[in-house]
């Protein structure tokens, strides 16, 4: 499970980079935003060393297309273009085409409340979850307006069986009041059932700062090495 965190991409890179290292295959994957872009092309046939070869030639100037503010900053047309562009490195059009199930968490604007898309087009679903309010226009699928999946279900509880075992990445928000809050805070641990790690001191990464998306995967794909080194020794 991949939780959302804005532009944490790079940073579950890592995380899916060190599970292949370890010979550890999800059976699935559910991803949020950030979770869901990640996820989703990986999911989708990209390995862990293409997608992070993608994300560091990543430059702002192929997803920033700003518009008429209707209902957000960026139109999307980038956005989705690139995401076809690399979507078509691993042959994959639709969800039920991934080489492992993949559900991407999206929040829908006027039922409000969230969903977890499993069928459909990829790109747009990976679209859809990602689409910050204000920053990225909601996308049509559907009938439906959605946006960003983190809005109502940042870790994915909806795509969850009760008892199913998970693994997840969680991103801790950069913001302070949202911790005081406890709007993000957190889920809990739930011994042998689900289980949560968290990359400590990661930079932050913003459309500004893509130069350290590189770090944030690095420093991940380390600190789960290790902590899959102590529990698999």
């Amino acid at each position: 499970m991949l939780g959302a965190g804005f532009f944490g991409f790079f940073a579950h890179t890592g995380f899916l980079q060190a599970l292949e290292a370890a010979g550890l295959h999800p059976r699935r994957i559910v991803g949020c935003s950030a979770g869901a872009l990640a996820g989703g092309l990986w999911a989708g046939g990209l390995s862990g060393e293409v997608l992070a070869q993608e994300l560091s030639a990543l430059r702002r100037e192929e997803f920033w297309d700003p518009g008429l503010p209707l209902g957000g900053l960026l139109r999307g047309r980038k956005f989705n273009l690139k995401l076809q562009q690399v979507l078509a490195r691993g042959g994959v059009v639709h969800l039920h085409e991934c080489r492992v199930p993949f559900t991407a968490i999206v929040h829908d604007v006027v039922g409000r409340r969230p969903l977890a898309m499993d069928r459909g087009r990829l790109d747009l679903a990976i679209q859809a979850s990602c689409a910050v309010p204000l920053m990225f226009r909601p996308v049509w699928v559907d009938g439906r307006l959605l946006v960003d999946g983190g809005v109502s279900d940042p870790v994915g509880e909806l795509a969850l069986a009760p008892d199913e075992r998970v693994l997840m990445h969680y991103l801790m928000p950069s913001s302070r009041r949202l911790l005081r809050s406890g709007r993000r805070a957190a889920p809990a641990d739930v011994p042998g059932r689900r289980l949560m790690v968290i990359t400590p001191d990661l930079p932050r990464v913003n459309p500004f700062r893509l130069e350290h998306g590189p770090t944030a995967l690095q420093r991940t794909r380390e600190h789960l090495s290790r902590w899959l080194d102590e529990r698999l020794t």
